[in-house]
C-alpha cells in the first residue's frame, strides 16, 4: 500500500512530474532523538525549498513500508511498472526513489517492462540519509527530478528511457553496474558513456540517448519468471557445484559468468555439464566477469567450445541486465526458440 502527496500546487505551468518512493538510504531523516526513521515527505518542500523554485508540479507517492533494495524482488518490478502505466498519462516524467545496493538490477528491468516508453524513467538514491550534514541525497534528487522534467526546443522530453542518475552522471539504466560502498560515486557504466553530465549546468547527450519516438505507445509486460540463476565461474569450481546448479527443477535460464572476452575450463566434465543443460531446454547466455568489455566466443579456444554446444555469447551486456533480460523473455510467452535473436541483440539499449 502507498500514500500519495500533491507537493505543488496546481499553479505550476511546467512539467508534471510523479515521484515513487520505494525505499532506501534517501528517504532516511533523523528524528528529535537523532535516530534514522522514514522521511516525511509531505515535509519535502521544509526540508527541500529549492524544489519549490522549479516550475513543475510535484506528486509523490510513498509506500507504506519503505524497501530495503535488498529485500527487492520481480514482484516489485511489476508493480513500479504498473504504478507508471495507471499515470503514464498524467505525467510527463517520473523519478523513483530506490537503495544503491539493487537499483541496476531495477533499473535493467524497468526498461524491459516499459516496451515503447517515450518519457523519462529516472531512479535515484544516495549513500548517506537526507537527514545527514554531508548527505549526497539532496543534489541527486534535485539534479534528478530537473533530469525528469527537461524538454529539449522542440518540446519533447530530453530523456525518453530509463536511467540512474548518482553524483552528477546520468547514466543509461540497463548498462551501470553498483561499484563503490563507501565513496559518491557509487555507479558506473563501464561499456556506455553517461547520457548527461551535471555540472553548472546540465550536459544532454542525445546523440547517446534512444530517440524520442512520436508515435510510441506504452506496453506493460506484467510478469516476470524468476527461474533463473547466475553461475560464476573461479578456479577450482568444482562439479558438484556446477551440477547443483544446472539441475535446479524447472530451472529455465542461467547468465554464466566467465573470465575475460568469454573464456572458462576447457574440462571435459564441465562442457558436458553445460551440453546436456541446453539439451534439456535451458538457455545459457555467456556474460563477462570484466567490468568493460565484451564476450567473443571462439576469439580463444578457451571460449571455442562453449560456442560449439550452444552457450549464446551476451556481448557486453551487463550481468544485472542478463539476468533481468532472461526473466522478461521467460516471463513473456515467447517460445526458447525465439529467445536466441533476442539475446544477441539489444532490445531497449542493453548491448551493443
Amino acid at each position: 500500500m502507498y500514500s500519495t502527496i500533491c507537493v505543488h500546487t496546481p499553479a505550476k505551468t511546467g512539467a508534471s512530474i510523479l515521484m515513487i518512493y520505494t525505499g532506501g538510504t534517501l528517504g532516511m531523516a533523523y528524528d528529535a532523538n537523532g535516530q534514522l526513521k522514514p522521511f516525511d515527505f509531505g515535509q519535502i518542500l521544509q526540508n527541500l525549498p529549492e524544489i519549490d523554485r522549479f516550475d513543475f508540479t510535484l506528486t509523490v507517492i510513498a509506500f507504506d513500508n519503505p524497501i530495503d533494495s535488498s529485500n527487492v524482488t520481480p514482484n516489485h518490478w511489476i508493480e513500479w511498472a504498473q504504478i507508471i502505466e495507471q499515470n503514464y498519462t498524467l505525467y510527463d516524467g517520473f523519478v523513483i526513489l530506490h537503495g544503491t545496493d539493487t537499483m541496476a538490477y531495477s533499473a535493467s528491468a524497468l526498461s524491459f517492462l516499459l516496451k515503447g516508453l517515450n518519457k523519462p524513467v529516472i531512479f535515484t538514491g544516495a549513500q548517506l540519509p537526507i537527514g545527514s550534514i554531508r548527505t549526497d541525497a539532496r543534489e541527486n534528487m534535485i539534479t534528478a527530478l530537473e533530469i525528469a522534467s527537461a524538454r529539449n526546443e522542440r518540446n519533447e522530453p530530453q530523456v525518453s528511457e530509463v536511467c540512474i542518475y548518482f553524483h552528477s552522471r546520468l547514466l543509461r539504466g540497463n548498462r551501470a553496474k553498483k561499484v563503490e560502498s563507501t565513496q559518491f560515486d557509487a555507479f558506473y557504466s563501464e561499456n556506455y558513456p553517461p547520457l548527461a553530465e551535471a555540472g553548472i549546468s546540465i550536459d544532454f547527450r542525445p546523440a547517446l540517448m534512444r530517440p524520442f519516438v512520436t508515435e510510441a505507445t506504452l506496453q506493460v509486460q506484467n510478469h516476470m519468471d524468476d527461474r533463473v540463476a547466475i553461475l560464476k565461474i573461479f578456479p577450482g569450481i568444482s562439479r558438484y557445484v556446477v551440477e547443483s546448479i544446472l539441475n535446479i527443477p524447472d530451472l529455465q535460464a542461467v547468465v554464466l559468468e566467465t573470465y575475460g572476452s568469454g573464456n572458462a575450463p576447457t574440462d571435459t566434465w564441465f562442457t558436458e555439464c553445460l551440453s546436456k543443460a541446453i539439451q534439456r531446454g535451458i538457455v545459457i547466455l555467456n556474460v563477462s566477469q570484466c567490468l568493460g568489455g565484451t564476450v567473443l566466443q571462439g576469439r580463444y579456444s578457451t571460449s571455442k567450445h562453449l560456442l560449439d554446444i550452444g552457450v549464446i555469447g551476451g556481448g557486453d551486456i551487463t550481468t544485472e541486465a542478463a539476468i533481468t533480460k532472461l526473466m522478461y523473455l521467460a516471463g513473456s510467452g515467447l517460445s526458447k526458440t525465439d529467445w536466441q535473436p533476442l539475446l544477441t541483440t539489444s532490445i531497449c539499449g542493453e548491448m551493443s
